[in-house]
């Protein structure tokens, strides 16, 4: 793969920005979903959209959406990349993982079921995702082969032994966490390989997960789409910061 040098931060601020992804990007579960976003959910909230507001780029195309895969940044949301782009955020591979199956199966089916669902995750990770990140990630390349590229990754959901007397045991809680671990490190890896920055949100959402004294993660929500992702101060206090010192 061919590697070229990345638009300098101070350039890539002033440039068009696009934003592609997942729900982590979109601002799944941070609310007030602009309308026209349809069941994409984006958030006036999200961390691009924040990032957009404060640093006025030339252009801004928010094409993020929730549940995305890999596959679906690449049918779906980069249309807008062009040789003019200097900056582009993302997110993605959690679903290609499968993660909110391995959530849900946490959440109804037990410890002993959510380590199984966890390895199975694991492993797809290790063995499958890399592939289909490079897949992703050489497009954008290609199609914007003078941006500035942040890819994003995702965070620990749970404080272990936390304030919370209810719910999944801290062994489905460490191996879910675990889980993130594993996303992350391939991604990170996937990322610098494509001369990529990567943003490693999990420090910063530390003391700040669900079971902490303030979360910045939703927990089972009755909007089940909302579970599991962070809220407004999670987009504004870690994904934001994150992004901010990378663009």
């Amino acid at each position: 793969m061919g590697l070229t040098l990345a638009t300098s931060p101070a350039h890539a601020a002033s440039g068009p920005y696009v934003a592609v992804g997942d729900s982590y990007s979109a601002g799944e579960g941070a609310g007030d979903y602009t309308s026209d976003s349809g069941s994409c959910h984006r958030s006036p909230h999200a961390y691009p959209q924040l990032w957009a507001s404060a640093n006025g780029p030339s252009s801004f195309v928010f094409a993020a959406c929730s549940g995305a895969t890999t596959q679906d940044v690449i049918n779906n949301q980069l249309g807008a990349l062009n040789s003019s782009t200097t900056l582009v955020s993302i997110s993605v591979g959690g679903n290609d993982a499968n993660f909110a199956g391995t959530m849900q199966t946490c959440v109804l089916q037990g410890t002993d079921a959510c380590l199984s669902a966890v390895d199975t995750a694991k492993n797809y990770a290790n063995n499958q995702l890399p592939s289909r990140l490079d897949q992703v990630y050489s497009q954008i390349r290609n199609r914007a082969p003078n941006a500035r590229v942040v890819v994003l990754g995702y965070p620990h959901l749970y404080k272990i032994s936390g304030s919370c007397a209810y719910g999944i045991s801290d062994t489905s809680r460490t191996a879910i966490n675990s889980a993130a671990d594993t996303i992350d490190s391939v991604i990170s890896t996937r990322a610098g390989a494509w001369g990529f920055t990567f943003g490693d949100v999990r420090g910063s959402f530390t003391n700040h997960e669900i079971c902490s004294d303030d979360w910045w993660l939703n927990s089972t929500m009755i909007a089940l789409h909302e579970s599991y992702h962070p809220n407004a101060k999670g987009q504004a206090n870690a994904y934001l910061p994150t992004f901010s010192s990378r663009a």
